[in-house]
């Protein structure tokens, strides 16, 4: 089918799928002496619909633009590489809680084919590597800025850490004061 023809199906802007034919960056794509685009699909039997999710996660609150402007970049860097996002999820949480709602539906979800990321610290800042390997059958981890500055990943962690125990630290003793509070209360209402 013409490039123009697939560009609609897919959803996707004719140019932006023509830039990625001229990268190289589109599979069973030739062109035709007269120029015209010619992209063979792929037969659909047997393949596996291709589920991408794009997550985005800022540590806080306070960074809630820079959430916003890191989903935006992660579109169009899929748009670019010509995938189709299923879904964009963006979830503000620690990097090193374990428990976030949003990514876990995301990695229990036998259907997600791809999942991409700015940064590998976006998706978990420990454990990256298990949960790549842990996937690896059904689902493909990308991301987008791979670091090559060791030395800067390890004191990321190092302060990610230190924060997050701090952060439990001062929320244990706010816990235990209000529980102390409360204790004091019911005993001056006996």
């Amino acid at each position: 089918m013409k490039l123009s023809a697939y560009a609609k199906k897919l959803g996707l802007n004719y140019h932006t799928l023509w830039r990625a034919f001229h990268r190289g960056e589109l599979p069973n794509a030739y062109a035709l002496p007269t120029g015209t685009i010619i992209v063979e699909e792929e037969s659909n039997v047997n393949k596996k619909i291709e589920k991408t999710v794009v997550y985005a996660r800022v540590s806080s609150s306070e960074n809630k633009k820079n959430l916003e402007a890191q989903a935006n970049r992660l579109v169009d860097y899929c748009t670019a590489r010509g995938y189709k996002i299923s879904e964009v999820i963006k979830e503000i949480g620690s990097g090193v809680n374990d428990n976030r709602k949003k990514l876990t539906k995301i990695l229990a979800d036998e259907n997600v084919t791809k999942i991409v990321v700015e940064h590998k610290d976006r998706l978990t800042r420990f454990g990256f590597n298990y949960i790549k390997t842990t996937l690896q059958n059904r689902c493909e981890i990308e991301v987008v800025n791979e670091s090559t500055d060791i030395e800067d990943d390890i004191v990321s962690d190092f302060v990610a850490i230190i924060t997050s125990f701090c952060a439990r630290i001062y929320g244990n003793r706010r816990t235990k004061r209000k529980t102390e509070k409360l204790i004091e209360e019911l005993k001056n209402d006996s």
